[in-house]
């Protein structure tokens, strides 16, 4: 399991000014927290409910990278994707408006009452999104992968490259569901051609952080696919590479 997840942001964390800003006199709600400090933010505004994600200065997370690919998305196929509807930068950090989408996420309450619904979205989404034409997709093997491959030596290596378009983060919450049924992905700001074992290693894996493991059977049936254990536990130990001593 990695060493660090995200969350919902504990109670009492302060609204970033730039999503107050955006906010202005709206109600806002905080939605989300990862793991370099960025949050996320509902707003819901007269015209219709929008989600702000916010990164700040020095993160790591490029959120113009993040609107580049749900754009490209957008346009690829017949996968719901978050529209984008304002992207900006400035000295302490970035911000990201999209569109909300009338869906929650598999790891809400709605997904949580039905695991073997929620797991099977999960595979669905990542199952559609691997379908997208490998040659039409202009980004590269998600960052976590390359870094990951310099620590591949100690466990053998990754196994054959099965190229499909990955998500790069394709942990449960980043699914969303409508009636119980797969209605679109999130946090894209990883998407890339590269290893579809290192999309599905992770995105089964996740499914016993967020209470569902006993679901991760329907992932593999709606996903299509026999679980190869080799694989999975390849990519597994790459997730969160150990920080070397020296």
């Amino acid at each position: 399991m990695p060493s660090v997840l995200a969350a919902p942001p504990p109670a009492g964390t302060p609204v970033p000014p730039a999503i107050a800003r955006l906010a202005e006199h709206h109600p806002v709600e905080l939605v989300w927290q990862n793991e370099t400090g960025g949050i996320t933010a509902r707003i819901d505004r007269p015209s219709g409910s929008v989600y702000v994600k916010w990164s700040p200065a020095g993160s790591g997370e490029s959120l113009a990278d993040e609107a580049e690919r749900m754009r490209w998305l957008a346009q690829a196929g017949s996968l719901t994707v978050p529209r984008v509807v304002a992207h900006a930068a400035d000295a302490a950090g970035a911000t990201l408006v999209t569109a909300a989408i009338d869906a929650a996420s598999i790891v809400s309450a709605a997904g949580l009452r039905d695991p073997e619904r929620a797991a099977a979205a999960l595979g669905e989404g990542l199952r559609r999104l691997h379908a997208l034409p490998v040659a039409g997709c202009p980004f590269p093997a998600p960052d976590w992968t390359a870094s990951a491959l310099d620590h591949a030596s100690a466990i053998g290596g990754t196994g054959p490259d099965d190229r499909v378009v990955c998500h790069g983060d394709p942990c449960a919450p980043n699914t969303l569901i409508a009636d119980g049924r797969f209605a679109g992905l999130v946090d894209l700001g990883r998407v890339g051609v590269g290893d579809r074992w290192s999309d599905l290693a992770i995105a089964s894996w996740s499914l016993e952080w967020n209470g569902l493991a006993e679901a991760e059977p329907a992932f593999w049936r709606a996903y299509g696919i026999e679980r190869d254990a080799v694989r999975v536990a390849r990519w597994r130990a790459l997730w969160d590479p150990p920080v070397d001593d020296d």
